[in-house]
């Protein structure tokens, strides 16, 4: 009976052990990231210029807000490049659609601004 008990106790320090484990990457709380550069968008494509790096992305709105504050803007043609500050972060593409052309994918969490004028002293 003993033996049953210190088997029982043992178990249960075990689970207790596993369950105050946790996985650092899942309690890592990820700041946003502020990316700045030029957008376009057209029928067939939503794309991204980094001002820092000169690198191209294909762009993802998560945010649901980025292609309207585009059209808003009036531009009057499409893939026409706008400044852009948004919230969001820079993934591998997937092999797969039409993303898979681009190394990475920016997806926008959050827009911050949005402008037709492109400043000269960020992105060249």
């Amino acid at each position: 009976m003993r033996s049953l008990n210190n088997f029982k106790g043992l178990i249960f320090l075990l689970i207790i052990s596993l369950c105050s484990c946790s996985d650092d990457k899942k309690a890592e709380v990820k700041k946003p990231v502020l990316i700045k550069g030029l957008y376009s968008f057209g029928p067939e494509a939503a794309l991204f210029v980094d001002c820092s790096t000169g690198k191209e992305y294909w762009t993802a709105d998560s945010s649901a807000k980025l292609e309207l504050q585009y059209s808003q803007l009036e531009i009057g043609q499409p893939y026409a490049s706008v400044y852009i500050e948004v919230e969001g972060d820079i993934k591998p593409s997937g092999k797969e659609g039409p993303a898979s052309a681009y190394d990475s994918t920016l997806t926008v969490r959050k827009v911050i601004s949005i402008k037709k004028d492109i400043p000269k002293d960020i992105c060249k």
